[in-house]
């Protein structure tokens, strides 16, 4: 007999189930796929895009100093939350970093650009190659200097180019050292870029906060999606709260299937389809995740799924245990971070990019801190005592390196693999390959998610532009 969920998807019908605080939302259908079923990819929204601009620059910190500078980018104002990197490679992957949406993205290497843009290659999972997401995601860029002329084998157009395409104002020539001071000493800044106008003091009250802003939902998919493995009979929940596609490829090429579920959808009620859950990475404050973090609460009383946690999925998983979080004072973005393991005493090169972190003096006793930053000694892990379920704060897949931890992700699926042996044992008849019915009913790549630069246009036109913002999402 076909489970509800089955028959929903095939009428193509949501369900409708209760909610929290009295609000009612649609369960979407989930479904699985067979290995040998080809990715067919849905047309990607489109993006806004500008004639490449060389025209004077302005990159202007609220109530903060004002640079004036080039433009290489779209010929579009924009503003957000001003934050730095020291990553002195990996430009693209960081630019589509879903975790960067909403953020003007200083980037404190001297020299950007030099080895150009890839194309939009795919893997043989369907995912792309060379990004992190389909768009462009932080809101501007700024460099100290900027290659116009690019020399890589793989390359097919200039970083400047790649920007005004995806209609994303860039600016160079620069002091990105007083602006990291700056941010260092005053913390990450609200900040705007003006393309070809002189700086106005009125404007500042124009300042788009996009801490104030449930950024996750405009990353995350709006419908689930699959990604099918070849060399394994695994299947994983993944709650999209902005899912990077290395996390994707890491968890597909160690042999699971991965269902994307969107970031607020009650997986709680199906994970006894899945053999573990995890939740990924994502942008701003895990406050705005309520939702997330009550079905999480209900997953860990009901289930005993193993669980793992990255970034934001990370900070979720904490607030779902009974910790708190806190916002870093200019966070932590770069790929050189020291990490010590708590458990072994090893010390860990990592990849992060985050501005909150988990108060580990809140950890609920069955909880003990797993990873602490050498640096500035924030959390950055967390396990649970007695059952299979820990999450990260750095990125242990992270592209463009280190992969000192990316065994992280063998441990949780020795885990799932413990699971599904244990349930095979219990439940004899459980299906151990996922059935390949719902198979064409699932989009095979995130839904409905709209580029950066739409929704900032869209967010300067208030409550109105925030709901015609979601209803084009959805469209």
């Amino acid at each position: 007999m076909l489970s509800q969920f089955t028959r929903a998807a095939r009428s193509g019908l949501a369900l409708n189930t209760k909610r929290p605080f009295g609000l009612a939302k649609h369960i979407r259908p989930f479904a699985t796929v067979d290995a040998n079923t080809p990715r067919v990819q849905p047309t990607p929204p489109k993006t806004k895009a500008t004639p490449k601009s060389h025209d004077r620059a302005t990159f202007t910190i609220r109530d903060g100093p004002v640079f004036s500078g080039k433009s290489f980018g779209a010929a579009s104002n924009i503003s957000g939350e001003a934050v730095f990197t020291t990553s002195l490679v990996g430009y693209p992957e960081s630019l589509t970093d879903p975790s960067y949406r909403g953020q003007i993205l200083v980037f404190t290497q001297p020299l950007i650009g030099n080895y150009g843009i890839p194309s939009t290659a795919r893997d043989e999972h369907g995912l792309f190659r060379h990004f992190e997401s389909p768009n462009l995601q932080a809101a501007g860029v700024v460099v100290a200097d900027v290659a116009e002329q690019y020399s890589h084998w793989t390359a097919v157009k200039s970083l400047g180019e790649w920007c005004a395409e995806e209609g994303v104002p860039a600016v160079s020539g620069v002091d990105t050292r007083a602006i990291v001071t700056y941010l260092r000493e005053q913390g990450s800044s609200l900040a705007r870029i003006t393309i070809g106008e002189e700086y106005d003091a009125d404007q500042d009250e124009a300042f788009i906060d996009p801490e104030q802003i449930d950024l996750v939902r405009k990353v995350s998919t709006k419908a689930p999606f699959h990604v099918s493995s070849a060399t394994g009979d695994y299947h994983v929940a993944v709650i999209d709260c902005g899912v990077k596609e290395n996390i994707l490829r890491s968890l597909v090429s160690r042999g699971a299937s991965v269902t994307a579920f969107p970031y607020d959808y009650p997986i709680h009620k199906v994970a006894h389809h899945f053999d573990g859950v995890f939740i990924s990475n994502g942008p701003g404050d895990p406050i705005h995740c309520q939702d997330t973090v009550y079905h999480l609460r209900r997953l860990m009383e009901s289930s005993q799924l193993p669980i793992m946690g990255i970034c934001l999925g990370h900070q979720l998983l904490a607030l779902a245990a009974g910790a708190r979080t806190i916002k870093l004072k200019y966070g932590n973005r770069a790929h050189n971070i020291p990490a010590l393991d708590r458990t072994t005493g090893r010390c860990h090169i990592t990849s992060q990019n985050h501005g909150y972190a988990v108060d580990s003096n809140t950890l609920p006793s069955e909880w003990k801190e797993y990873f602490v930053n050498l640096n500035d000694h924030s959390n950055e892990g967390l396990i649970h005592q007695s059952r299979p379920i820990f999450g990260t704060q750095f990125h242990p897949e992270a592209k463009g390196g280190p992969m000192d931890s990316s065994y992280l992700f063998d441990m949780y699926l020795e885990n799932v693999s413990r699971y599904k042996k244990s349930q095979a044992i219990f439940q004899p008849e459980r299906e151990h390959r996922p059935s390949p019915l719902l198979v064409d009913l699932l989009a095979k790549e995130r839904v409905g998610v709209v580029p950066t630069t739409g929704m900032e246009n869209l967010l300067r036109m208030g409550g109105a532009g925030e709901e015609a913002a979601r209803a084009a999402s959805v469209a």
